[in-house]
């Protein structure tokens, strides 16, 4: 048998003392005292090895949890879409190809399984002085009065997930023609018909993607067994920041600045004041967006947006994102400063319904745990 110093043992566990003490007052390593020295105590090797190897795979494990936070490896199973080869796919079909013909009700039906989009027409008012904010109030009102997701049958939440998508539209779309397909019943809202076509397909690609932040927190909300109502709240709160939903605004940004400075020193300008242009390049897409490349090819591009695209692409070795096509979008028909965020909380609301009930159905709970940097806890 074994005996360590306790700084034999303190370097093998790679803790401090007080954390040894409190594994030798659980049992879980055995002392004795030193016959050298009865002021001090010797450890049994065998329990401090057994000890070490556990917070070794504990720290191990703790590293890799952290790295799939940011941009990394996947960490909840899903069937609802993929980024694959810079392609990205809705349950197997590809966006892109999709977003040629596809209505927006088309493809919510498709990620949630569902024979058709059931999205019964509704008006309602809000008396919110933007569309996003009216959103909010519908939403809440429902996430208070809606029943709990869990313990229901998929086909009653797909149900009730295309009655949520209505609320949504009726305050992101207001229209008095409430039959209308969603794209035309936006371009009608705007009073810019001519931009129906190009919404269509905006709506289309902006569905679904993946794990993101927005999605994430509709399935964090999901996994408590709350309502589909109160998931889709949780998304369209995580959308309006600026790393997210609000990123055109970046482009928009640049575009003014552009008009008092010109294009490259335009770009430099954000560069040196934020570190980043995020009208371009995304992190799944490192040859290039694919959705941002279809939905400038739906319409004539602005001859300033043009330029900027193309600067920006030459200095910052990186194509314009789907953000930066939203904006441009909303430059040629000149709709509403919002409209770009409009667009994108309106398609990703399919999105996050889809995520709603995935992990309902999965039955389990999303509940990591906090890797702890404080000060050390007092020793029991």
């Amino acid at each position: 048998m074994t005996w360590l110093t306790a700084e034999e043992a303190l370097e093998r566990l790679g803790t401090k003392p007080q954390t040894l003490y409190a594994n030798v007052s659980r049992g879980r390593i055995r002392a004795k005292p030193d016959a050298a020295d009865s002021r001090r105590s010797l450890y049994h090797s065998e329990d401090v090895a057994r000890l070490a190897k556990r917070h070794a795979g504990r720290r191990k494990a703790e590293a890799i949890a952290a790295e799939t936070i940011d941009w990394g490896e996947p960490v909840l199973p899903t069937a609802i879409s993929t980024i694959a080869d810079g392609r990205l796919y809705y349950r197997g079909r590809e966006a892109v190809g999709l977003s040629e013909r596809a209505t927006f009700e088309q493809v919510a039906a498709l990620l949630w399984e569902s024979p058709a989009a059931i999205c019964p027409p509704i008006e309602l008012s809000t008396g919110e002085p933007s569309r996003i904010s009216g959103a909010f109030v519908l939403l809440a009102r429902r996430a208070a009065a809606d029943l709990p997701a869990l313990g229901r049958a998929p086909a009653a939440l797909k149900s009730e997930a295309g009655q949520v998508l209505a609320t949504v539209v009726a305050a992101l779309a207001p229209s008095p023609t409430l039959d209308l397909p969603l794209h035309e019943r936006l371009a009608q809202s705007w009073d810019r018909p001519e931009a129906a076509e190009p919404i269509r397909r905006a709506l289309v690609l902006a569905a679904e993607h993946e794990l993101n932040v927005s999605a994430f927190a509709a399935r964090v909300t999901a996994s408590s067994g709350a309502s589909l109502a109160a998931a889709t709240l949780s998304g369209l709160s995580t959308l309006t920041g600026p790393r997210h939903g609000g990123a055109w605004q970046g482009a928009v940004r640049l575009m003014d600045l552009s008009r008092e400075i010109g294009a490259r020193e335009a770009i430099r300008t954000m560069l040196a004041t934020e570190g980043v242009v995020r009208a371009f390049g995304h992190k799944l897409y490192p040859d290039g967006d694919p959705r941002a490349a279809a939905i400038m090819h739906s319409f004539e591009m602005p001859t300033r947006y043009a330029e900027i695209a193309a600067l920006g692409a030459e200095l910052l070795g990186e194509p314009a994102n789907i953000d930066f096509a939203l904006a441009a979008m909303a430059g040629h028909f000149d709709l509403p400063d919002d409209a770009p965020l409009v667009i994108f909380a309106l398609s990703r609301t399919a999105g996050w319904l889809a995520h709603a009930i995935e992990q309902v159905t999965s039955g389990t709970m999303i509940r990591p745990r906090a890797r702890y940097v404080g000060p050390s806890p007092e020793a029991l």
